[in-house]
């Protein structure tokens, strides 16, 4: 395989699991947190005599993030500066962490009202990969992930999910630190170069680059297909679906399977 080749949807044949973020990936829940984090920053902002809070901040400062992070990216950016605190801290409490409940609160909320589906192109090509043996896991920094995946009745496709409780529980470092996604692929005994790693967020994209897997694909659901690629995309594209016929239709070491990956592009 000539380096050129790790770049191109061809690579997905040659992987053993598929490691999916989830908002903006197979849900559309980043809609969801990005009016979750609205509902909080604009009053807040505004009661300090911030800048307003705009979309953009959300792409900039929040997301693909662990909630605390994203508070704190987002106040840096703004010149404020509070006190840590703690995940136990009531949402009213003006920290780091009073705030990131308050923005928890506000996504329950969101999600309860409106609640989410599955993209279905997303929803395409996670039945594909699955059928043809491929391993999938969601790895996210929201601690809410169990909860849409339930919702958009999803859940029982994954044995694995790494999201942001068990980051917190297990001590593991978020996004763009690739912790996460190397957590998951051990669950499954594979490493990191048999593993692609799929996200709509510059900080996911760079997780993947840094944990040095197989292929890193980015969906641009608004961040950028520059700025995807500029952080570690191998390829952008725009929904899932587009890399249908580029999976193996059998995956070396699935269940029954006794022969290399094969991708129907390059057969005959």
């Amino acid at each position: 395989m000539t380096s050129s080749d790790r770049r191109t949807p061809a690579r997905l044949a040659d992987q053993r699991a598929l490691l999916f973020d989830l908002d903006g990936v197979l849900t559309p829940t980043a809609e969801v947190h990005m009016r979750a984090w609205s509902r909080l920053f604009t009053p807040y902002l505004a009661a300090h005599g911030a800048a307003p809070y705009t979309e953009q901040d959300y792409f900039a400062y929040v997301d693909g993030k662990p909630r605390y992070d994203g508070v704190r990216s987002l106040l840096h950016a703004r010149g404020i500066d509070l006190p840590e605190g703690t995940p136990a801290d009531d949402p009213a409490l003006d920290t780091v962490c009073g705030l990131g409940n308050r923005k928890n609160a506000e996504f329950t909320a969101e999600l309860e009202e409106h609640g989410v589906a599955p993209y279905p192109g997303s929803l395409r090509f996670l039945t594909a990969a699955i059928d043809a043996g491929y391993e999938v896991a969601v790895v996210s920094s929201s601690a809410n992930a169990r909860s849409v995946l339930e919702t958009a009745g999803i859940l029982d496709r994954f044995d694995v999910v790494v999201d942001g409780a068990v980051a917190r529980q297990d001590g593991l470092a978020g996004k763009p630190a690739p912790d996460t996604y190397l957590d998951a692929a051990t669950r499954f005994g594979l490493t990191a170069a048999q593993c692609v790693v799929v996200e709509d967020a510059t900080s996911g994209v760079e997780a993947g680059r840094n944990g040095a897997f197989g292929l890193v694909v980015g969906v641009d659901r608004g961040a950028g297909a520059d700025a995807l690629r500029a952080h570690g995309a191998d390829l952008v594209v725009s929904d899932l679906a587009d890399l249908l016929p580029d999976l193996a239709t059998t995956v070396a070491g699935a269940s029954g399977a006794d022969q290399p990956p094969v991708n129907p592009r390059k057969t005959a």
